[in-house]
This record gives structure tokens, C-alpha cells and sequence, in this order.
């Protein structure tokens, strides 16, 4: 009769890890992608250029108050997307951290 052979502690948690971490990168890819299509469908109205930017791009002024909104609604976007991806290659590095210990102990 053949033994099974009972996965460790350690790699019922590094295991864990990695799925959960593969979720929230899936998520975060499409939350990305969905920014990006806003961002991208903003800035390609065509009075988007009819603006002035203030405060060292941090305000912008236009006549029209919905572009003006929308395009400071686009900035933010592009700064979510870029928190994210930072908190998504830190997660990544930790785990290839994790996984290169873990076969290097064995």
C-alpha cells in the first residue's frame, strides 16, 4: 500500500500565500485594466486640452466643470493604479522571497 505524505505546516501556509496572493494580482490586473480604459476614455475627449493645469498639476481649470471633474478624477485613477501596482510587487517579491527559502532549505 502506498503512503500519502501529509504536507508540512510551512508549506500548507506557503501554499496559502500563493493562492492568495494569485487572487489579488488577479484582481488588481483587472482594476488596473478598468482604470486605465477611464483614464484613457478621459483623456481622449476632445476638449480634454482645452485646460489650464495649476498648482503644479495638482488642480485644473477649465470652462467646462464635468471635464474638469473627470480629467481630476483621472489623475487620481492613474495614482490608485500606481499604488497598486507597487503594493502588488511588494507582495510578489515577499513571496518569491518565501518560495526561494523554502527550496533552498530542502
Amino acid at each position: 500500500m502506498a503512503k500519502s505524505v501529509q504536507p508540512s505546516e510551512s508549506e500548507k501556509s506557503l501554499f496559502l500565500a500563493v493562492v492568495i496572493l494569485t487572487v489579488i494580482a488577479g484582481i488588481t490586473a483587472f482594476a488596473a485594466a478598468w482604470i486605465c480604459d477611464y483614464v484613457l476614455s478621459v483623456f481622449g475627449n476632445s476638449q480634454a486640452m482645452a485646460l489650464i493645469i495649476v498648482d503644479g498639476g495638482k488642480q485644473m481649470k477649465s470652462d467646462d466643470a464635468t471635464l474638469e471633474k473627470q480629467l481630476t478624477t483621472a489623475t487620481l485613477a492613474l495614482q490608485t493604479v500606481r499604488d497598486l501596482g507597487w503594493a502588488l510587487a511588494v507582495g510578489c517579491v515577499g513571496v518569491a522571497i518565501a518560495v526561494a527559502l523554502r527550496f533552498r532549505r530542502r
